[in-house]
C-alpha cells in the first residue's frame, strides 16, 4: 500500500513539474530583449511577455527592421505570439538640391506680390527666406503670412511697418 500511495505521489509531482516546467514570462522577455538589442537595426525595440505573448514597440529606421524584430521574438522559445506596435521612423526630408532657392525665392515673391506688399524684398539661402524691406502697418501681418505658406524650410522676418 505504501508503494503505490509513493508511487502516485512521484507521478503527481513528476506531472506537476513537467507541467510547469515551461519558460516563465521573466525568462522569455529577457530572451526577447537580448535577441533585439543584438541586431543594431532593432536595438530601438523592447519587449514585454505576458503569458507567453510578446508585445513590441519602439522605433525603427525600415519596415524591414520592423518584420526582423517580430521575426526574433518569434523565435524565442516559449512565445506563443508576437503582437507588433513598432513603428518606422519618417524619412528625412531630401535635402535641397541647387537651383531650390531660386524656385523658393520666386514662390515667396509671388505670394508677397498676390497680398500686396509693396516694400518686401526676399533672400532665400538653404530654403529658408529672409524679408527685408518695410511694409504697411495693416499688410504686415498678411505679408509674413504670404511668405509662411510659400514653400520655405523656415520664413526669418525683418520686416518694418511703415
Amino acid at each position: 500500500m505504501k508503494i503505490k500511495v509513493l508511487t502516485a505521489l512521484s507521478l503527481a509531482v513528476v506531472l506537476f513539474l513537467g507541467a510547469c516546467g515551461g519558460k516563465s514570462d521573466a525568462d522569455m522577455q529577457t530572451a526577447a530583449s537580448t535577441a533585439l538589442n543584438g541586431d543594431t537595426t532593432t536595438s530601438g525595440v523592447s519587449a514585454v511577455v505576458n503569458e507567453g505573448v510578446a508585445t513590441i514597440s519602439g522605433e525603427v529606421e525600415t519596415e524591414e527592421a520592423k518584420t526582423k524584430a517580430a521575426d526574433l521574438v518569434t523565435k524565442v522559445d516559449g512565445v506563443k505570439s508576437v503582437t507588433n506596435n513598432v513603428t518606422v521612423k519618417a524619412p528625412a526630408p531630401p535635402p535641397m538640391a541647387e537651383g531650390d532657392d531660386t524656385m523658393v525665392k520666386e514662390k515667396v515673391e509671388t505670394a508677397l506680390k498676390a497680398k500686396g506688399c509693396e516694400g518686401a524684398t526676399v533672400e532665400v539661402k538653404d530654403g529658408v527666406a529672409t524679408l527685408r524691406g518695410t511694409v504697411a502697418t495693416a499688410k504686415f501681418g498678411e505679408c509674413v503670412m504670404a511668405a509662411n505658406e510659400a514653400g520655405a524650410k523656415k520664413v526669418e522676418n525683418q520686416l518694418g511697418k511703415k
